[in-house]
């Protein structure tokens, strides 16, 4: 395992702890990282300014995958920007607007978009979405580009949503269990791994150059473009099964655990599957 040239992960619930923090020994092992010619990029269901937050410092040095794979960017430069369809956006709207207890995120390019007067549920998701503005009616057109619609469920994702709007697979559309309470719909072939080949095809680096950590089932194409991919140990089963290795929980940084013992730094443990 000497020829990484380039390191992705996932954000929420294997990179960052429970309580959204990032490991105090990240600069250290980033700048290693930086020595030895390594790219690093973040990966995650968030609209971009939820990711760059946590990477002010370096933002211009490394690339970043946000919305799932809708938008790419490499040191300030857009790779890629997807946009869903305002047809869509109407359907799916009115489906959400149908089950009990689920509410809806249309996360564009400028904004997130709101029309729920649930504090509960706003207080919670603009942790993810910082840029945000709330609406009268999802169903209206706004002036920004729709990447794809977040639906969050307080009971949970698998049972209480994705059973709803699976049917939209049928209108070539992606819809991926993202997390816990989470179920994210975009269009057909917008995923972390399509975002990864496209960083991976600009800077010439092969998946088998290329190291991978996840937890949920959005982050199993990108798994699966990595030789040397990692699936949390809190992940879900299903990512453990597409991943080649396992690391430690998100809550002991165990992407840092496993980079650590790749670069031969300080680490605790690597597990493999």
């Amino acid at each position: 395992m000497n020829d990484i040239k380039l390191i992705v992960t996932d954000m929420d619930g294997t990179f960052l702890n429970s309580q959204y923090e990032v490991s105090p020994d990240f600069p250290r092992i980033y700048q290693e990282l930086k020595k030895r010619n390594i790219l690093f990029v973040p990966a995650s269901g968030r609209q971009m300014p939820g990711i760059t937050q946590y990477f002010t410092e370096i933002e211009d040095e490394i690339g970043f995958i946000a919305e799932n794979g809708g938008y790419v960017v490499y040191k300030n430069e857009e790779l890629f920007a997807d946009k869903l369809e305002h047809q869509f956006v109407i359907d799916i709207i009115k489906t959400i607007r149908e089950i009990p207890g689920a509410r809806a995120v249309l996360s564009a390019k400028k904004k997130a978009y709101y029309e729920s007067d649930d504090k509960t549920f706003v207080n919670y998701f603009t942790r993810y979405y910082t840029e945000n503005q709330k609406v009268d009616d999802l169903t209206l057109e706004v002036d920004d580009d729709a990447f794809k619609i977040a639906i969050y469920h307080p009971e949970g994702a698998e049972k209480n949503i994705y059973p709803y709007l699976k049917h939209f697979e049928d209108e070539n559309l992606e819809v991926v269990v993202s997390g816990q309470y989470w179920v994210d719909i975009m269009n057909r072939n917008i995923n972390k791994g399509k975002a990864l080949e496209i960083i991976q095809k600009k800077l010439n680096i092969l998946p088998s150059q290329t190291m991978a950590f996840g937890d949920y089932m959005n982050d199993i194409e990108m798994l699966k473009n990595s030789k040397y991919s990692y699936a949390m140990q809190n992940a879900h089963p299903s990512v453990k099964e597409a991943a080649n290795y396992e690391a430690g929980n998100n809550d002991s940084f165990g992407v840092l655990e496993v980079i650590s013992a790749y670069l031969n730094l300080d680490y605790k443990r690597v597990i493999k599957v």
